[in-house]
């Protein structure tokens, strides 16, 4: 079994690498380069072509892959071209597809808004382009897969079958560094892909009031970094902060919870008890986070005991050669 995943995200080059350890010819393909300095198996450098050249070379990679590969996996709602065309020549030829919803793909903000206050969805992705695509993709591919609870809101309905799978993290290259509970001035940070959506102007805003209050922790916030290094200093923080406004746990969460840290996040409440298990992380809302900083920040004695649940349940949930399987039964399905 042969499966090519595209045509960007960081989130399948772990899981490939999970699928390979289980036997199965995975490859992880981005069409571009990208700031992070993710490390897929194929990049097509499409961003190093002019825009006249780019339909053509992956019009030519295509082809290709048509002949080398029996399943596609389609991330991010996209496919080979932005117009789809590619889906009536697949199901043709035989192929068998799967399309994998990640977040701002699918969340259409007049449903979001009657659970979540909070939320704030991409500007682009119109709600008519999300209904548009979700008709398109659905009329060739029968499953779908999502990573959590609030995504499957928005395509249980449209698929006739939605997959609920947590993204894969390989425990192997995350080493627990649990915080040290004798650190007077805690390392806090938060690392926002877009700001609004992560709903960083509230956790600057909470940092800014501890301050003033003469809390004592140290804070940096995670920009413009490789993966690696965000990593990194992920690896060297005694408190992470995730994500303020979308409802559920996001990617940052599962790497914090691998490396031990305390998470603070926002996750629904209607949703908590649809997750795997109980997920050990701190909730906080824009309205609360001043305080659910100050009291985490301020009881050192949790931190490790929280890090520990965190690691443990990224081993049970998460870990890349469990979530392997989870998948394989999805591709055997279609």
């Amino acid at each position: 079994m042969r499966v090519l995943h595209l045509p960007y995200g960081a989130p399948m080059i772990e899981l490939c690498r999970g699928l390979r350890d289980k036997g199965i010819e995975a490859t992880a393909c981005h069409f571009s380069d990208n700031r992070y300095k993710f490390q897929p198996d194929i990049c097509l450098h499409l961003n190093s072509y002019p825009p006249n050249e780019r339909e053509e070379k992956v019009t030519e990679f295509f082809y290709e892959a048509i002949q080398t590969y029996h399943i596609f996996h389609f991330h991010f709602g996209e496919t080979f071209f932005p117009d789809k065309r590619d889906l009536a020549i697949l199901k043709q030829a035989g192929k068998k597809m799967v399309v994998h919803h990640h977040g701002s793909d699918v969340r259409l903000l007049s449903v979001a808004k009657r659970f979540n206050p909070y939320v704030r969805v991409k500007p682009e992705w119109t709600e008519e382009k999300i209904n548009n695509n979700l008709a398109t993709l659905s009329s060739y591919m029968d499953h779908a897969i999502v990573q959590d609870p609030e995504l499957q809101e928005y395509t249980s309905h449209v698929y006739k079958h939605t997959h609920v799978i947590p993204h894969a993290i390989n425990i192997r290259e995350f080493k627990p560094i649990y915080p040290d509970v004798n650190n007077r001035s805690p390392l806090v940070v938060h690392a926002p892909t877009s700001r609004n959506l992560k709903g960083t102007e509230f956790i600057l805003h909470a940092v800014d009031e501890l301050k003033q209050l003469g809390i004592s922790f140290q804070f940096k916030l995670l920009e413009g970094l490789t993966y690696e290094e965000t990593k990194d200093l992920l690896s060297q923080s005694d408190i992470v902060i995730d994500q303020l406004r979308i409802g559920a746990s996001g990617y940052i969460s599962s790497e914090a919870m691998a490396l031990g840290k305390p998470v603070i996040c926002y996750i629904r409440e209607d949703l908590t008890e649809k997750y795997p298990g109980e997920i050990p992380v701190v909730n906080a809302t824009p309205s609360t986070i001043t305080n659910v900083l100050k009291k985490l920040i301020q009881s050192p004695d949790r931190w490790v005991e929280i890090g520990k649940k965190g690691r443990e349940y990224i081993e049970t949930y998460h870990d890349s050669r469990i979530v392997a399987n989870r998948y394989l039964e999805v591709y055997n399905q279609l």
